[in-house]
C-alpha cells in the first residue's frame, strides 16, 4: 500500500485517539465539576490538620485536583479560607503552576503524536516555529481570557507541543491576578462587603477587560497571518516554472 493510500487511515486513527481523549476529559469534568464526586471541603479540612505543613500539602493536593479538572476558583477560595489572602495567594499560584505542568505533560503524552498526525508534518513544523517564538505569551494570554478553562487549555497546549517550562512560566505570570482574586474572595467569604472583597472584584473586572481585548487582538492577528499565508501560497503556485 502506498503512502498516499495509508495517510487517510492514519489520520482517521489519530482523530479517533484525540476524540477518545477529549471524551475522557469531558466525562471527568462532569464528574468533578458538575456532579462533584470529590468533596473539596472534606479534603480542605483534612489538610488543615497537617499543621505547619498545610500550605505545602494544600498546594500539592490542589495541583493534582486541578489536573483532574476540579474547578480552580473553588480550590483558590479554599486556600484563602485556610491561609488568608497573602499566604493563600502564593499557595494558589503554586497549585496553578503544578496543575499546568501536570496537565501539559499528560496532554503531550496522550495527544502530541496524534495532533501532529492530523496537522501533517508541514503544518506541525510551522506551528512548532510559532510556539518557539510565542508559546509563553499564548499561555499568558489564555489565563487572562474570561471563562477559559485553565486545566483543559493546558491539556490542549501540551498536545500542541508547548514546552512544559513555557506552560509553568505562563501559568505563573498569567494567573497571578486571578489567583489573588479568588483567594481574596475565599478569605472574605464571611464578609463580602469588606474592602478586600471589593478589591478582588475590581481586579477581576480589570483582568476580564484586558483578557477580552487581548483575545480580540490575537484573533485579528491570527486571521491576518492566515490570510497572508494563503495569498503567499497562491502567489507561489501562480509563478511560472522554468
Amino acid at each position: 500500500m502506498s503512502d498516499s493510500e495509508s495517510l487517510p487511515t492514519g489520520r482517521w486513527r489519530h482523530g479517533v485517539r484525540l476524540a477518545l481523549c477529549i471524551a475522557f476529559l469531558l466525562v471527568l469534568f462532569y464528574l468533578v465539576a458538575v456532579a462533584r464526586v470529590i468533596d473539596v471541603g472534606a479534603v480542605r479540612d483534612l489538610i488543615a490538620e497537617t499543621g505547619p505543613l498545610a500550605p505545602v500539602v494544600y498546594a500539592l493536593v490542589s495541583a493534582l485536583l486541578g489536573a483532574i479538572l476540579v474547578p480552580g476558583p473553588i480550590l483558590a477560595a479554599g486556600s484563602g479560607l485556610l491561609f488568608g489572602p497573602l499566604v493563600g495567594t502564593f499557595v494558589t499560584l503554586g497549585a496553578t503552576v503544578g496543575t499546568a505542568t501536570i496537565s501539559g505533560f499528560l496532554g503531550r503524552r496522550a495527544g502530541r503524536s496524534s495532533a501532529r498526525g492530523l496537522l501533517g508534518a508541514e503544518r506541525a513544523d510551522r506551528l512548532d516555529a510559532q510556539i518557539e517564538r510565542r508559546g509563553l505569551w499564548v499561555v499568558v494570554g489564555q489565563r487572562f481570557i474570561p471563562g477559559a478553562p485553565d486545566a483543559l487549555s493546558s491539556y490542549a497546549f501540551g498536545a500542541l507541543g508547548i514546552p512544559l517550562w513555557q506552560l509553568a512560566a505562563g501559568a505563573f505570570i498569567g494567573s497571578a491576578p486571578r489567583a489573588f482574586v479568588y483567594t481574596a474572595l475565599g478569605a472574605s467569604i464571611g464578609d463580602l462587603s469588606a474592602p478586600l472583597a471589593y478589591a478582588a472584584i475590581t481586579v477581576w473586572c480589570v483582568v476580564a477587560i484586558i483578557g477580552a481585548f487581548a483575545a480580540h487582538r490575537g484573533y485579528r492577528g491570527w486571521r491576518r497571518s492566515r490570510d497572508q499565508g494563503v495569498r503567499g501560497g497562491r502567489s507561489a503556485h501562480a509563478e511560472p516554472v522554468e
